[in-house]
């Protein structure tokens, strides 16, 4: 599941769209991210300043991880974007296979330092 082969995006445009790619779907996975996100930041700054430092942090982490999923998820949101990011995917097998991947949100800041990393190397080489 590392390197290449494991998209935050396509991580994104795989929840929002589920089995059948509704409308109705791609709204609550967005609403999902963007309050998962927000909450955890908020409450895992509240946390950390009350003196649970260690859970304010774990949460903080988890938060960016999802704060990332979710500027993908904005950017998918328009329906020709969604389906032009799993055009040619065989979504029931990616489905699968990025299930699994799920726990990693509960890893703190691996997906956010993911997300980093992937757009410090498209935007080198956009700029190449």
């Amino acid at each position: 599941m590392a390197g290449a082969s494991w998209s935050i995006r396509r991580f994104a445009a795989l929840d929002m769209h589920g089995t059948t790619g509704t409308a109705r779907r791609r709204r609550i996975v967005l609403v999902e991210f963007v309050v998962g996100a927000l909450g955890m930041v908020v409450l895992g700054a509240v946390l950390t300043v009350r003196g649970a430092w260690l859970w304010g942090l774990w949460l903080l982490g988890c938060g960016l991880g999802y704060g990332a999923l979710a500027a993908h998820a904005v950017m998918l949101y328009p329906a020709h974007r969604l389906e032009a990011e799993l055009d040619g995917v065989d979504v029931a097998s990616e489905l699968r296979r990025y299930g699994t991947a799920q726990l990693l949100l509960f890893v703190p800041g691996l997906v956010a330092g993911a997300a980093v990393v992937a757009w410090s190397r498209g935007r080198t080489a956009r700029a190449s």
